[in-house]
């Protein structure tokens, strides 16, 4: 008798530790949400590694644009740095104050930038612009795990296991 009473206490716990495991956030990621709907569609796990990049062909001049990011303490995306080959339409013209702008081999960096971002809004390319995410040195074609013309939030949050399962973890494909 006594034993069957502990079954029955054990299995409400077992259940609510399946539970927690599987519905809790608990694995930090940089993730691409379908617009704005939080619908996991790719991530890319975090650990030590709180820096990323995004790479692209810029629509007009097409040359290449690289966005350098941070994931800071509050969870927020830091904009950090920016390299671009022309300064065509939709490119600065100089850094704003407090970061510092250079040229190096025929590009042109604005360093030192702190731009904070809740979240980064952005449409997968469909023709050219070849969005790549760029992390741990490691490039992946964005077009690989999302559907081109697709409106993603990209934002840094905590995954379950069953956000994990519905979504690419892009660097284990």
């Amino acid at each position: 008798m006594k034993h069957r009473k502990g079954i029955i206490f054990l299995v409400p716990l077992i259940l609510l530790f399946i539970t927690i495991v599987v519905f809790i956030p608990l694995k930090q990621a940089l993730v691409f949400e379908y617009q704005n709907s939080e619908n996991v569609l790719a991530y890319i796990p975090l650990k030590k590694e709180q820096t990323f990049k995004i790479k692209y062909t810029h629509s007009i001049h097409l040359s290449d644009v690289l966005e350098s990011y941070k994931i800071i303490k509050n969870g927020n995306i830091q904009q950090y740095e920016l390299m671009f080959e022309d300064f065509a339409i939709g490119m600065p013209s100089d850094a704003s104050e407090g970061e510092t702008f250079e040229e190096l081999d025929g590009k042109y960096y604005i360093k030192n930038m702190k731009r904070t971002f809740p979240h980064i809004d952005l449409r997968i390319g469909q023709v050219r612009a070849n969005h790549k995410v760029i992390f741990l040195s490691n490039e992946y074609l964005l077009s690989n795990y999302i559907e081109p013309g697709t409106w993603v939030r990209i934002k840094a949050r905590k995954l379950s296991i069953i956000q994990q399962l519905k979504g690419v973890n892009i660097v284990e494909t």
